[in-house]
């Protein structure tokens, strides 16, 4: 989750602690302010300020389903306590935060990879002019973060099972394999180059006859199940399909992901590399698509005809000219919003669906 869209709290029991509070308000504009009402006359009337009488554990439980951040002011070890009770995992648990009472350390308390803790706290030390504290071994090490491997460019894994088996020979020195068939290049960012004990291999084929005790691979495909069952595999799911989608009228999202699924399961392609829908700006109102892009919050992306005709295609339909002003609408969409030179599917009808499908390149 982007820092400017994460729902942070800040809590501060001591004047000097509102004092930060005040501070990181302005770096976090849309944060919700809970001070201990007795040292904060001065703060009543001011926006997202919450005043608050009672015990500051009483709070917890809310913070913790309400907000994605919390920034704790007041001792590690008082926050510690507090939070014990309701710490639940790591897939769940928001980014708990601590900050002394002088402003001098910014220390990453909880969730620090998935929760988005480490950032956070990077973001509330670079406010305060503090020390940011970090200890995450894959952080520390200049290593990859398994966790969070291709997060920013929307990557997801299929599986979180053997997470911390593959973080942990990650950080510990074994030997891990990377394979990548699709997605972004530039994941690795770091001015160092990539840890020795992390191997780049063309194919799983090579990384399984290498003796690896890890396996990172990234791709759209649907493994194979003797890949699928490798002991210590992290699969990452880059979004790199795109759907060039035409549709009649009216035609339920109930239909248009049944041909999606089909579709893909017949390519081989997971549902969970798909980045866009594209179509025709006469379909930019068809309940079908804009649901069907909603729901699996997919980008949904129109172009004009004539945008649209712009574009060679295998097959133009002078049927589908006469009622759109198109030659082609699923093809030629998908081929504008990959930038593709060759399709995974030039074009297929099914029903009321016509489909086209781009794997996006990198």
């Amino acid at each position: 989750m982007k820092l400017q869209s994460m729902p942070v709290a800040i809590v501060a029991i001591t004047r000097n602690g509102l004092k930060l509070a005040e501070k990181l308000k302005k770096g976090f504009p849309n944060a919700a302010v809970f001070y201990k009402r007795k040292y904060g006359d001065g703060c009543k009337d001011k926006d997202g300020f919450i005043p608050y009488d009672g015990k500051s554990k009483d709070m917890i439980p809310v913070l913790f389903e309400k907000y994605k951040g919390i920034i704790f002011i007041f001792s590690l070890g008082a926050a510690v306590r507090l939070i014990a009770p309701y710490v639940k995992d790591k897939k769940t648990d928001p980014a708990v935060i601590v900050v002394d009472d002088e402003g001098e350390f910014a220390i990453s308390a909880l969730s620090g990879h998935l929760g988005g803790a480490n950032e956070l706290t990077e973001k509330t030390a670079s406010i305060l002019n503090a020390v940011p504290v970090i200890t995450t071994a894959s952080d520390r090490q200049n290593t990859i973060a398994v966790d969070i491997l291709g997060r920013s460019f929307g990557w997801t894994f299929e599986s979180p099972d053997y997470l911390t088996a593959v973080s942990a020979a990650v950080v510990n020195g074994g030997k891990v394999a990377i394979i990548q068939e699709s997605g972004e290049k530039n994941w690795w960012q770091s001015d160092a180059p990539l840890p020795g004990n992390l191997h780049i291999y063309k194919t799983i084929g090579e990384a399984v006859e290498n003796d690896c005790e890890a396996f990172i691979i990234i791709t759209h495909r649907i493994l194979q199940p003797n890949i699928q069952t490798l002991k210590n595999l992290v699969v990452y799911r880059p979004k790199v399909i795109a759907l060039g989608i035409g549709c009649n009228r009216g035609t339920s999202r109930q239909e248009i992901e049944e041909v999606i699924d089909e579709t893909l399961a017949k390519l081989n392609f997971s549902r969970k590399s798909v980045k866009a829908v594209c179509t025709i700006d006469l379909k930019k109102d068809e309940s079908g698509l804009v649901e069907t892009a909603e729901k699996n919050g997919w980008e949904f992306r129109y172009y004009t005809p004539e945008q649209l005709n712009a574009v060679p295609i295998e097959a133009p339909s002078e049927t589908v000219y006469k009622y759109t002003g198109a030659y082609g609408v699923s093809e030629p969409a998908v081929r504008l919003y990959s930038g593709a030179e060759q399709l995974a599917l030039v074009k297929k009808k099914s029903g009321n669906v016509t489909i086209s499908v781009a794997l996006i390149p990198y």
